[in-house]
């Protein structure tokens, strides 16, 4: 029996790239950050049933299964500023940009959403029905990052800076196929470890938002649900969640790939000359091969290797292609 048309439609438009990536970041967002919101309200709201740590556990983890729902789709990116990285580096398409962090905005907002639901009568129970931002039975702290007192403007904005600038380093380092990755299979694991030391080791200054699409819908989730102006007007803290990382990310790529990319030793190609009756292996230097470089995927939007040129007339030697970069996580962040 054929589907109806309508159904037959709506299986094109799912299976068009750029709808594939949207719902890919859209899920990845909203599972890693269902995860993190709600081990920072057992934190505000559980007393003794949540601690620093779990919230660190909560997100580091998140990320890990966040990557395993888009992984392979989209690369799980989660983080504007990883994929504005992503383009500004060449890595990915610009076009590709706003379809990511719209994906990646609607989910952490639905995120937010859901754990106002679940958490309600906790929230108005420890609040006495007092939606406060600041003080001592505040909850927006539940849904964004806010600058703690000893903390300036500037000093959180530096802090986002930097631990940013820390985190994206570290991802192109586990998926960087030409320097020491981490093993094939094992990269949402090893980032959700990441983001777990990040957090145990950098996130007291400023709650270490490190991520846009983290920070500013859940922001804007609370103020429609009744905590109102203040969540903005604080400090005058909601921008630099938005920008910092942005610039952190961008910077800490740039270091990665001039410092530590651009030094990798590559083992030089193997000609193989298939004209004799033995299989004879010509080394090449590297200088003589094409330099590997990384395109974005025609079939996702994250980043995918481009294997050496091979030749094919007879009597002709051929090149072997160069070990891709990781096949199961191509490019991500929290």
């Amino acid at each position: 029996m054929m589907p109806p048309p309508m159904v037959m439609k709506v299986q094109k438009v799912l299976q068009r790239e750029m709808v594939r990536e949207f719902l890919a970041e859209l899920m990845s967002t909203y599972v890693m950050m269902v995860f993190g919101l709600g081990s920072v309200a057992h934190m505000v709201l559980g007393e003794k049933l949540g601690s620093y740590l779990g919230v660190n556990l909560g997100f580091g983890f998140g990320v890990t299964m966040g990557v395993h729902v888009a992984g392979k789709v989209s690369g799980a990116h989660m983080n504007a500023a990883v994929t504005f990285a992503s383009c500004a580096l060449g890595r990915m398409a610009w076009k590709k940009f706003p379809v990511y962090v719209l994906g990646q905005f609607i989910g952490s907002f639905l995120a937010a959403a859901t754990i106002y639901c679940l958490f309600y009568s906790a929230i108005i129970d420890y609040s006495g029905g007092h939606l406060t931002v600041t003080g001592p039975i505040a909850t927006a702290n539940i849904f964004a990052t806010y600058l703690p007192d000893y903390m300036t403007l500037w000093g959180g904005f530096l802090d986002e800076v930097v631990v940013t600038g820390m985190l994206q380093l570290c991802l192109f380092a586990i998926t960087d196929n030409g320097n020491n990755p981490a093993l094939q299979g094992t990269e949402a694991l090893v980032i959700g470890i990441l983001i777990v030391v990040i957090g145990i080791s950098l996130g007291m200054n400023s709650g270490y938002a490190i991520n846009p699409s983290r920070d500013l819908p859940p922001r804007f989730f609370t103020f429609l649900a009744g905590w109102g102006t203040q969540v903005f007007r604080a400090r005058n803290w909601w921008w630099v969640p938005l920008v910092a990382p942005i610039l952190g990310a961008y910077l800490g790529g740039i270091i990665y790939l001039v410092l530590i990319g651009c030094n990798v030793p590559r083992e030089p190609q193997i000609l193989e000359n298939h004209m004799g009756s033995e299989d004879h292996r010509i080394p090449v230097l590297p200088k003589a091969v094409p330099r590997q470089t990384e395109i974005a995927s025609h079939n996702s939007g994250s980043v995918s290797p481009l294997t050496s040129v091979s030749v094919s007339p007879p009597n002709r030697p051929s090149v072997r292609s160069i070990p891709p970069l990781s096949d199961s996580i191509r490019i991500q962040q929290f």
